[in-house]
């Protein structure tokens, strides 16, 4: 499964929010890789704009497995401040997933099978 999802950081806290993640803790890198965030990467644009993507067998469990950390609990009321319109949730429950409408390697497969038959 490919996720990609949006964010807002408050553009007074772009320098922070780039730094923090220069240099993530080595726990919460651990308890990502060990509950299946696969091929994680975020975006930035310099008007706050945070797109991030990704790969995971399941994004529910994803979350469910970093909600059951002690680690992801710190993380996440420690970033929290750094975005606009959470409404009271945090980060990793706040952001908007967006739609997926192309890959380019389903497209391909898919053009394959159709010319196979």
């Amino acid at each position: 499964m490919r996720v990609c999802f949006q964010l807002q950081v408050r553009p007074d806290r772009l320098e922070e929010y780039r730094a923090r993640h220069a240099a993530v803790w080595p726990e919460m890198l651990g308890a990502l890789a060990d509950n299946g965030w696969h091929n994680y990467s975020l975006f930035l644009r310099p008007d706050g704009m945070l797109i991030g993507y990704v790969e995971t067998p399941s994004l529910e469990d994803a979350l469910a497995g970093m909600a059951r950390t002690e680690v992801n609990a710190r993380w996440q009321a420690e970033m929290s401040e750094f975005f606009e319109d959470l409404e009271g949730a945090a980060p990793d429950r706040g952001f908007l997933v967006l739609e997926e409408v192309f890959h380019l390697e389903d497209q391909l497969a898919a053009r394959s099978t159709n010319t196979e038959k």
